[in-house]
């Protein structure tokens, strides 16, 4: 499985790069608390990526990065998405902690 750095990530979003589709797969409480504003992402939590991967289907040809709290529930959904056919699918490194940390120091790190 691909990684993303969340600097890579960060000069994408900068660049203007409008093939990225951001998907976040924590709880929503945890976005409610702590959240990366992109204007193409969508919020599944990974219990119901499964169920609810053909929300996304308009996606496939996008590069989708997975993020969470700290990367190990994203490489579950990578996985997940890989097997669904998704070619350009890529986990965020160290999640929305690490963005916190090393981009965005105003959002908590939990």
């Amino acid at each position: 499985m691909e990684e993303i750095t969340v600097q890579e990530l960060k000069q994408k979003i900068d660049n203007g790069d409008d093939r990225i589709f951001l998907l976040d797969v924590r709880e929503p409480f945890e976005q409610y608390q702590s959240k990366i504003e992109y204007k193409n992402s969508q919020l599944i939590p990974i219990g119901e990526l499964a169920d609810r991967v053909d929300e996304i289907e308009d996606q496939k040809d996008q590069e989708v990065v997975c993020m969470c709290r700290s990367g190990s529930r994203s490489a579950e959904a990578c996985k997940l998405l890989e097997k669904k056919g998704f070619s350009d699918v890529k986990n965020l490194k160290g999640g929305i902690n690490e963005w916190a940390r090393s981009i965005d120091d105003s959002l908590p790190v939990y």
